[in-house]
């Protein structure tokens, strides 16, 4: 049996499977599917689904609109997590329902801290020597 992986190491099947579950949970949450406020009041991305390598599990990254309630959205998707694993595993066939636990993406804030950090004035003094 020949596996493919990513240079990163995660199997093609593994990406798939997380793409999927994005696109859905993306879907369910921009037709406003989840009834509840909090997640009807706010624009919510899914930007990123990682997969378990026993498919059981999924760690699913979302960032608010602006990054606006980062914390009354997450607890609005936890209390929300048992609808939302039932319309995952409906649409997505795979053997086993994937347990959802939802994380803030942190990275658009690690971005703009470097983006800082490569202007501040100590940066740029050091570049402009070279």
């Amino acid at each position: 049996m020949r596996r493919t992986e990513t240079p990163e190491g995660r199997s093609v099947r593994l990406l798939r499977v997380g793409e999927q579950v994005r696109h859905v949970l993306s879907e369910l949450l921009q037709r406003g599917e989840v009834h509840d406020e909090v997640l009807q009041s706010h624009l919510v991305s899914v930007t990123e689904v990682r997969m378990s390598p026993d498919l059981r599990h999924a760690t699913v990254y979302v960032k608010p609109l602006l990054g606006q309630d980062e914390q009354a959205v997450l607890k609005a998707l936890r209390q929300n997590t048992a609808f939302l694993q039932r319309e995952v595993a409906q649409r997505v066939r795979t053997k086993y329902a994937a347990r959802l636990k939802f994380l803030t993406d942190e990275s658009f804030d690690e971005g703009s801290h470097i983006d800082r950090l490569l202007r501040s004035e100590h940066v740029a003094q050091d570049l402009a020597d070279e």
